[in-house]
């Protein structure tokens, strides 16, 4: 697949950029509209953890993608897209520890520590945030051959983004399977493509 770099650059990355803020969007004027249902601050918490794992796949999806299409300009859009995963991620943890816990920390300490799905939730965000903020090309310079050792974080970042959903879901497990099934063919398609060269 051929694009050109004018197109690229005026009108692909910026709808991809436009696309991905439209949930953010939605939940705002959800929250102003009042048109969320029964408990809106809680779809807001959930939905955006939803988009925070959708965008997380999205990000692992692109190399794949690449190399399905030949089309190597999708990498130039690897790190907004994993900036809009950490930018939702930090809004859903943002979400809960004001709206579930009005930053009671030692009620939010205690539920990091009975309750395993907030748990493995923490050590995502924990773990995800030094991804994001090595990825300036400042960074990127810096740290060499160490930052893609860094950035290979999000492969067990991932995974634990699928178990806090699986955990937190308690009846209706369909979709965190669905999203388990979409990172084994993601992880799959990584592992073939690096045993078969």
């Amino acid at each position: 697949m051929k694009i050109s770099e004018n197109k690229f650059s005026r009108i692909l990355r910026p709808s991809l950029f436009a696309l991905l803020l439209l949930p953010a969007i939605y939940y705002a004027w959800g929250v102003w509209q009042d048109s969320l249902g029964a408990n809106p601050l809680e779809a807001v918490i959930r939905g955006l953890g939803d988009w925070g794992l959708r965008v997380l796949l999205l990000t692992l999806a692109i190399s794949p993608l690449r190399r399905l299409f030949n089309w190597p300009q999708l990498l130039r859009l690897r790190r907004m897209v994993g900036l809009y995963a950490y930018f939702y991620v930090v809004l859903h943890l943002f979400g809960y520890l004001w709206f579930d816990h009005f930053f009671d920390w030692e009620e939010i300490w205690f539920d990091i520590l009975e309750r395993p799905f907030i748990t493995v939730g923490m050590v995502a965000v924990i773990l995800l945030t030094p991804l994001a903020v090595t990825s300036t090309n400042g960074m990127i310079k810096r740290l060499g051959k160490k930052w893609k050792k860094l950035h290979m974080l999000i492969y067990p970042i991932s995974m634990l983004g699928v178990l806090h959903f699986w955990w937190m879901v308690k009846l209706d497990i369909t979709e965190p399977v669905i999203y388990a099934v979409i990172l084994a063919i993601l992880l799959g398609e990584r592992l073939f493509n690096k045993f078969s060269k």
